[in-house]
C-alpha cells in the first residue's frame, strides 16, 4: 500500500501513498461525513432548510465534518507530510493573485448580512464555525494530501490541478443521498471551485490561503440558506458571475499561470 524506500528513493521524506489508495482515502473521508451525518443527523424533511437551527447545524454538519478533519490530519501524520502539505512551492505569474484577491472580496460582499442578523447568534457563530471546519478539512484532504499525491506521480502542475480537482468534484457527488440529483450538478461546479483553491495555494505558497479562501466562500453560500425560511439574496449573483468570470479568465489565459523561465522568450 505504502512504500516508504520508494519515498525516501524519490527524494521526500515520509510515507508513499499512490492514486489509487488515496481514492481510498478519500471514500473513507467522505463515508465519515455521509455516515456520521446519517448517525446522529437531524431530520429536517419539514424545513425548506437542511440547517434551520444550531442543533441541526451541529449535528447534521459540524460533528461529521469535524470527525473528518481528525481523519485527514491523521493520515497526514502517519504519511509524514506535514512538512509538505502546510508549503507548497509552485510560484505563478504575478495576475494569479486576483483569482484569492476577488474570492475574498465577492465572498464579503455577497455574504447575506441581513438573513444573518435575523438568526440567533447560535445559529451565526454556527455557521462561521462551519466555514472554518469546510476550509480546514477540505483543504487538507484535496490540496493538502490529494495534490502531493500526483505531485510526487510525478505529473506536471496541470496534471496535478486537473487531477486533484476532479477527485475534489466527485467526492461532492455523495451527497446525492441528501440532495439527489442536485448533487451532479454541484460536482461540476465544484470541480471548477477546487481548481481556484489549487491556485490559491499557489500564489499563497502554503495551505493556510486556501483554507481561508473555502472558509470565507462557504461562508457567503450558507448564510442564504441556513434558518427556518432560507432566502435568495442579490448577493449570490456575484459569487455566481465570478465563478463563471474565472472560468473563462482561466481558460483563455492557462497558458500564462506558469513564470517564464529564465533565457525563455517573453
Amino acid at each position: 500500500m505504502l512504500d516508504r524506500v520508494e519515498a525516501e528513493q524519490d527524494g521526500r521524506p515520509g510515507r508513499g501513498l499512490s492514486w489509487p489508495w488515496f481514492l481510498v482515502v478519500v471514500i473513507v473521508y467522505a463515508g465519515i461525513i455521509q455516515g456520521l451525518g446519517l448517525l446522529i443527523g437531524v431530520d429536517t424533511g419539514d424545513s425548506d432548510s437542511a440547517f434551520p437551527d444550531a442543533e441541526a447545524l451541529v449535528r447534521n454538519a459540524l460533528i461529521p465534518i469535524g470527525a473528518s478533519i481528525v481523519f485527514a490530519a491523521g493520515v497526514v501524520t502517519w504519511l509524514g507530510w506535514w512538512g509538505e502539505v502546510l508549503s507548497y512551492r509552485a510560484p505563478v505569474r504575478r495576475w494569479v493573485r486576483w483569482v484569492p484577491i476577488s474570492m475574498i472580496a465577492v465572498a464579503v460582499l455577497g455574504l447575506n448580512y441581513g438573513h444573518l442578523a435575523d438568526q440567533s447568534v447560535s445559529l451565526v457563530l454556527c455557521v462561521l464555525l462551519l466555514g472554518l471546519f469546510v476550509g480546514v478539512g477540505e483543504e487538507l484532504m484535496f490540496r493538502g494530501i490529494g495534490v502531493h499525491v500526483f505531485r510526487r506521480a510525478g505529473l506536471t502542475e496541470g496534471k496535478v490541478a486537473l487531477c486533484s480537482s476532479l477527485v475534489f468534484g466527485l467526492v461532492h457527488v455523495s451527497n446525492a443521498f441528501g440532495t439527489g440529483a442536485q448533487a451532479v450538478v454541484q460536482a461540476l461546479v465544484v470541480t471548477t471551485s477546487g481548481y481556484f483553491f489549487y491556485l490559491c495555494l499557489r500564489v499563497g505558497g502554503a495551505i493556510w490561503l486556501p483554507m481561508l479562501v473555502h472558509g470565507l466562500w462557504d461562508i457567503s453560500l450558507f448564510s442564504s440558506q441556513v434558518g427556518d425560511q432560507p432566502k435568495t439574496y442579490l448577493g449570490m449573483a456575484l459569487v455566481i458571475a465570478l465563478q463563471v468570470t474565472l472560468i473563462v479568465v482561466l481558460l483563455v489565459r492557462r497558458r500564462t499561470i506558469e513564470p517564464v523561465r529564465a533565457g525563455a522568450p517573453g
